[in-house]
C-alpha cells in the first residue's frame, strides 16, 4: 500500500497538554505536525474520532460519523469569531495538565460549547452562514439524525436522572417513547420542529469540530505528514448510527439487540470478551449494494489518508452472543460477508488505504480475506518474544521482525498495550533476556539484560528494530519514543473508568528526540521524499 517505507507516531488528540481540561486539535496539535516535520516523521496515527459516551472510549461513540466535541479547541473559536472570549474561561476545577477527569471536562466544556454556538447563531457573518449551511448541506445523510438523536438522547437522560435510573435502563430502546425509540419519521419531525434552536446548536458544534480538522488535516498534508483514522468495525447501541438504521442490525420490533458482538473463550480469558455491540444484518446490507458501509468508509477516508479496521477478522466471520448473557461463552461464529462487502466498497470508491487489525487467533480464511484485497496486516512487538515459542520452535514468531512481509505495519505496541517499557518491567528476567538477545545480537546473561532494560536502552533498541525491519510502516506509540512506564497506559482492555486519560507533556518533543528520530529515519530509509 506505501509507496515509500514510512514511519510515524501514535498520538491521540486528546492526550495533548497545556489545554482546559482535555487535549484539543488546536494549536499543540499544529506543533505536534511540526515536530514530527522536524523529526522526520511521515505519519501520524490517532484514534476514532467521534463523541465519547459511557466509559469514554474512542470505541464506543454515540456517531461513527460525528467527531467529538471535546476535542474543539476554544481559544480557536475565539480567534475565528465565533465565540466570545468571556465565554471559554475554563473553571476553576478544569487543569491544563495532568489525566484527563472526563466526567469533570464534560459537566464543564458542553455547556461552554453550547453558549459558543448560540453566539455563533446570533452574530452569523454571511461568509460563516455560507460556509455553515454547505456544511450541513454535505453532511445531511447523517448530521440530522445525529443532531435528532443527540436532543432526545439528551432530554431522556435528564428524565432518567430524575427518576434516579442508570445504565441501561437509559438506553434507547428501553426509556425513549416508543415513537421515537423506533425512529417514526412522522414523530421524528414532529420533535426537530419543537427543538430546532436545540438541534441547530448540535449541528454547529459538529461545524466547530469539522472546521478545525478540516484545517489540522490540511497542514498535516501540506507538512508531508499523512493522518492514519480509526474504524471501529462494530458500533456502540447507545448511537445515532444502530437508532436511524435499524433495519441493517439484528434487533427485535422493540430495537433491542437480538444477539452482541465479543470474542470466544482463548488463552487470554476463560469466558471470552462480551462487548456488546449490535450485530449487522449483512443480508439486509448487501440489498443496497453495503451502502451505509461505502459511506461510513468514504466519510473517514475525508479525514484521513489511511484507514485502520478495528477486528478485521469479522468481516469473515463473527461471534455472536445472544443478548443478555453474562459472558462470551456461549456465542457462535456466524459467517460475514467476506470479498462481498470489499468488492462493492471497491467499486464506489477504488481502491482504498486500508490497513486491517488482523491481531488475535486469525484463521487462513482471514488472511486470505486479507490478501485478496492487498491490505497490510499488523505487527506487535510485544507479541514476538514468548519463552515457550523460543524452547519449542526457534525464533519463527510471525511477529519477529526477521519474518515480516514488506506488506505491513509494525508497532512497538497499541493503545490497548502496556507501554513498551511497562512491557519490560512487567516480564519475567528470561523474557527480557530473550528480548535483548534478539536486538543485541549477543549472548547475554539475564543480569546484563535487565540492565539494559532497567536503563531504558533495551526499549529504544526496539525501536530501531522496528525501523530497520521489511515492513512498509512502522508507528509508535509516543509514550514508547520516550520509554514511559505503566503510568502511561492508555487503555486496558475489558476494565472501566481508568482508561484513555493520559496526557502527554509535550516539553518532552525536544530537537534533541527529533534528531533522533530523523536519524533513525534516514538511517533505515525511511520518509524519504518520492523523486519528481
Amino acid at each position: 500500500m506505501a509507496e515509500r517505507r514510512l514511519s510515524g507516531i501514535l498520538l491521540h488528540p486528546t492526550s495533548f497538554s497545556g489545554t482546559p481540561g482535555i487535549g484539543t486539535i488546536g494549536d499543540k496539535a499544529y506543533k505536534f505536525v511540526d515536530w514530527l516535520k522536524k523529526a522526520n516523521q511521515c505519519l501520524w496515527q490517532i484514534l476514532p474520532l467521534g463523541p465519547t459516551g459511557y466509559g469514554d472510549s474512542p470505541y464506543a461513540s454515540f456517531s461513527t460519523f460525528a467527531g467529538n466535541p471535546l476535542m474543539i479547541d476554544l481559544d480557536v473559536l475565539v480567534k475565528k469569531g465565533w465565540a466570545k472570549k468571556e465565554d471559554v474561561v475554563p473553571a476553576d476545577y478544569i487543569k491544563n495538565e495532568g489525566p484527563v477527569d472526563f466526567g469533570s471536562v464534560v459537566w464543564w466544556k458542553l455547556p461552554v460549547l453550547d453558549k459558543c454556538a448560540s453566539f455563533f447563531l446570533e452574530s452569523l457573518r454571511e461568509d460563516d452562514k455560507i460556509q455553515f449551511e454547505e456544511f450541513k448541506e454535505k453532511n445531511k445523510e447523517w448530521l440530522d439524525d445525529y443532531a435528532s438523536f443527540m436532543s432526545i438522547k439528551s432530554f431522556f437522560d435528564k428524565k432518567a436522572q430524575e427518576e434516579k435510573k442508570s445504565g441501561i435502563a437509559t438506553v434507547w430502546f428501553n426509556y425513549w417513547d416508543k415513537k421515537l425509540a423506533l425512529h417514526d419519521d412522522a414523530e421524528v419531525l414532529k420533535w426537530n420542529k419543537d427543538h430546532e434552536k436545540e438541534i441547530e446548536v448540535i449541528k454547529v458544534i459538529q461545524f466547530f469540530f469539522f472546521a478545525q480538522w478540516t484545517e489540522l488535516k490540511k497542514y498535516a498534508n501540506e507538512n508531508d505528514v499523512k493522518i492514519i483514522g480509526d474504524i471501529p468495525i462494530f458500533v456502540a447501541t447507545d448511537s445515532a448510527d444502530v437508532w436511524s438504521n435499524q433495519k441493517y442490525f439484528k434487533l427485535d420490533k422493540n430495537g433491542k439487540p437480538e444477539c452482541v458482538a465479543g470474542v470466544p473463550p482463548d488463552y487470554f480469558s476463560a469466558t471470552g470478551q462480551l462487548w456488546g455491540n449490535p450485530l449487522y444484518d449483512f443480508d439486509q446490507m448487501k440489498k443496497n449494494g453495503y451502502k451505509w458501509w461505502i459511506d461510513r468508509i468514504r466519510h473517514v477516508l475525508s479525514l484521513v489518508d489511511y484507514v485502520r479496521i478495528d477486528h478485521f477478522r469479522g468481516f469473515e466471520s463473527y461471534w455472536s452472543i445472544p443478548f443478555g448473557a453474562e459472558t462470551a461463552v456461549n456465542g457462535k461464529w456466524i459467517s460475514g460477508p467476506k470479498n462481498d462487502l470489499f468488492n462493492a466498497v471497491k467499486e464506489k470508491l477504488g481502491d482504498i488505504p486500508l490497513i486491517a487489525e488482523d491481531l488475535g487467533v486469525i484463521t487462513d480464511e482471514v488472511r486470505k480475506l486479507r490478501d485478496d484485497f492487498d491490505f497490510p496486516g499488523m505487527k506487535v512487538l510485544q507479541f514476538a518474544f514468548s519463552v515457550d515459542e523460543a524452547r519449542q520452535n526457534g525464533m519463527v514468531n510471525a511477529f519477529l521482525p526477521h519474518m515480516y512481509t514488506k506488506n505491513c505495519i509494525v508497532y512497538t505496541g497499541t493503545h490497548d498495550n502496556e507501554t513498551m517499557q511497562g512491557w519490560l518491567d512487567g516480564i519475567s528476567d528470561e523474557q527480557v533476556k530473550l528480548v535483548a538477545e534478539y536486538v543485541t545480537g549477543k549472548k547475554l546473561d539475564e543480569k546484563e539484560a535487565r540492565r539494559l532494560s532497567d536503563s531504558k536502552e533495551l526499549c529504544q533498541m526496539l525501536i530501531k528494530t522496528a525501523m530497520a525491519s521489511a515492513a512498509d510502516m512502522a508507528v509508535f506509540p509516543v509514550q514508547d519514543l520516550y520509554a514511559i512506564g505503566e503510568e502511561g497506559r492508555m487503555n486496558e482492555p475489558s476494565t472501566v473508568g481508568k482508561n484513555w486519560k493520559w496526557r502527554f507533556d509535550d516539553s518532552l518533543l525536544t530537537d534533541e528526540k527529533a534528531g533522533e528520530m530523523a536519524f533513525l529515519s534516514e538511517l533505515f530509509a525511511r520518509n524519504l521524499k518520492a523523486k519528481s
